[in-house]
């Protein structure tokens, strides 16, 4: 098998994965605006909420969905088969008239992305083996922080939110080759071939119980954290910009978010190595939940400080992905691998597509976008505790 390939095909659709995740949040008020015309602001905030947080609710299904079926037909299957679920449905984002079949479109755009951010994960975890896995998850993990950084740089130049859709083509044409490229691990073909992979033994059985707890907490609560605030912040960069239409802000503030994530991707291996896991997590939500005090509650205007904040943030949010993304899938035997690991990175997103909603929903009821942010931020205590009280070694696999 060309690992070369396997591991550009799988980069590129995670890639695209982040960008089709936050391109709707940055085109979020002329997307909505454009939607719906001339209607009350509470309308468009509401009509927002339900356009973010559907996205989430389709990438929890996706993920739980796809990780199920990754560990059925093959890890090679199920990366193509939800590459071309949210390429299409992207696509077609761009030509819906109405803002319910934009909700639908949303809803099964995240289904693919959900699924691809799980199959892509294992099949590379199970293809590299020794110090060479650890390097390819850790440069496998800024895929998405390149794709938001993409998502705002076509902001930056595109104001159109309809042409800026067209961008799902890329991914529909990469599934088509994936087919031709991608081939399962030799070791998961073999467990396939002797039945091991088809176990009885369900993921959620008592032996796997309380690492998959362990596990859904810690990611879920840095993902509430990082979605409430990714979702909203462009909405909040415009309630405090000067200028009216506030694109160029907004469009720096995604493309900051993505590059403070490729880098915090990037060296999170190393400063994982230098201080432990445990740390490196703790460190990460101590970290998010000071830059959010600082952005949300000390920033009344927008201005350059607000641009460091932003980065500050993001470099931390992505040492935490990529520390994590190394981390679950070894706390699963094969057998169920694909559908733990995909029940970890998405239970919590239940619980997030709810908290986006209510971002928006709340917005009167606390005084505006910094105060609901700030407090939805609070998250990240829950999760330092969650993992202060965490050892840091895996149960070994069974």
């Amino acid at each position: 098998m060309n690992k070369t390939g396997l591991f550009a095909i799988c980069f590129v659709s995670s890639l695209f994965g982040g960008v089709v995740s936050t391109l709707m949040s940055v085109y979020l008020p002329v997307a909505v605006k454009d939607l719906l015309g001339d209607v009350s602001q509470e309308k468009l905030n509401d009509v927002s909420a339900y356009i973010n947080s559907v996205f989430i609710f389709g990438w929890m299904f996706g993920g739980v969905v796809w990780g199920i079926v990754c560990d059925r037909l093959g890890r090679a299957r199920a990366v193509m088969l939800s590459t071309f679920c949210y390429g299409l449905f992207t696509l077609l984002t761009a030509a819906a008239p109405s803002w319910l079949l934009v909700m639908a479109c949303r809803f099964l755009s995240g289904f693919g992305v959900g699924g691809v951010l799980v199959t892509t994960t294992i099949l590379i975890s199970e293809t590299w083996t020794g110090k060479k896995r650890a390097v390819a998850l850790g440069i496998l993990s800024i895929s998405i922080p390149v794709g938001i950084f993409s998502a705002g740089l076509i902001n930056y130049f595109l104001p159109g939110w309809r042409q800026a859709f067209l961008v799902g083509a890329i991914p529909l044409l990469l599934s088509f080759l994936a087919f031709f490229v991608l081939k399962d691990p030799g070791k998961w073909t073999a467990a396939a071939q002797t039945a091991a992979v088809s176990s009885d033994k369900g993921f959620l059985s008592r032996a796997y119980r309380p690492n998959i707890w362990k596990g859904s907490l810690i990611f879920g609560t840095m993902l509430i954290g990082m979605w409430a605030i990714f979702s909203w912040l462009p909405t909040w960069v415009q309630s405090l910009s000067s200028h009216t239409d506030a694109q160029h802000e907004r469009g720096l503030s995604m493309m900051l978010l993505g590059a403070g994530g490729l880098t915090g991707g990037f060296i999170s291996g190393w400063v994982a190595h230098a201080i432990g896991l445990r740390r490196t997590m703790l460190l990460c939500f101590a970290v998010c939940f000071a830059m959010a005090f600082f952005l949300f509650k000390l920033n009344h205007s927008f201005s350059g400080l607000a641009y460091a904040g932003i980065a500050i943030l993001a470099i931390f949010f992505g040492i935490s992905q990529g520390a994590l993304s190394a981390y679950i899938p070894e706390l699963f035997p094969m057998a169920v691998c694909a559908s733990a690991t995909g029940f970890c990175f998405n239970v919590g997103r239940l619980f997030t597509a709810t908290a986006v909603f209510f971002v928006g929903a709340l917005v009167s009821f606390f005084g505006g976008y910094s105060n609901t942010i700030f407090i939805f931020s609070f998250i990240f205590i829950i999760g330092l505790i969650a993992t202060w009280y965490t050892r840091e070694k895996a149960i070994p696999q069974n």
